[in-house]
């Protein structure tokens, strides 16, 4: 039976099989019996490497973190998560560069970052011109329908990986933006999210 630790494009955790290809942490949100009672703990959603220096957790041992499961950083990105600076440092540093590019108050710090990203992750969703939005955005296209906007395509997200591709140019002229528009602006910045490999399918 699969561990309720993956977490979808909305920030949902389910259930499901496989791990994916980055971890990440809200705080702990999980009970003695592992059982998930809380959406988050903390300000500090992080996006971690599956592995660091050698390190090995016990996944939902009472008292720590719940490990959580991303299929890749877009999903995380997507969810509401930015990079560890700790195993991800230099993704975290550039996602703070990006963030801060061409803004009059540069973000110069940890704290100050997970404050901004928060505030942006609590925002109204809103509705974006396909047009408008930069690689590596996630949309709602219908009922569980997730989309990653990628190489002109509109890659329909899954837990195990990314199916049914669509020519973003056959897709809906406007769509709901899941990622918070703080990552936008990373990702319009030019930060090198990193994405499954089933995204390399052509539409």
């Amino acid at each position: 039976m699969p561990l309720q630790n993956r977490v979808t494009p909305t920030g949902a955790v389910i259930a499901a099989a496989g791990r994916g290809t980055f971890m990440g942490n809200r705080g702990i949100l999980h009970d003695d019996t592992g059982r998930i009672v809380r959406a988050s703990r903390n300000r500090a959603w992080l996006i971690c490497r599956l592995d660091f220096k050698g390190r090995r957790r016990e996944l939902m041992r009472p008292g720590t973190y719940t490990e959580l499961f991303f299929l890749d950083e877009a999903v995380a990105l997507a969810a509401g998560h930015r990079p560890c600076g700790e195993c991800r440092r230099e993704f975290y540093r550039a996602y703070i560069d990006a963030v801060s590019a061409q803004n009059p108050e540069p973000i110069r710090g940890a704290q100050e970052l997970d404050r901004k990203l928060n505030a942006s992750r609590q925002l109204p969703r809103t509705t974006s011109h396909l047009d408008a939005l930069p690689d590596g955005t996630f949309l709602l296209m219908g009922d569980n329908d997730f989309r990653l906007l990628w190489q002109g395509g509109l890659h329909r997200w899954s837990p195990q990986g990314y199916t049914g591709v669509i020519p973003a140019a056959y897709g809906p002229e406007f769509a709901a933006v899941l990622t918070p528009e703080l990552s936008i602006h990373a990702l319009r910045k030019g930060y090198p999210v990193q994405v499954h490999p089933t995204a390399r399918q052509r539409p």
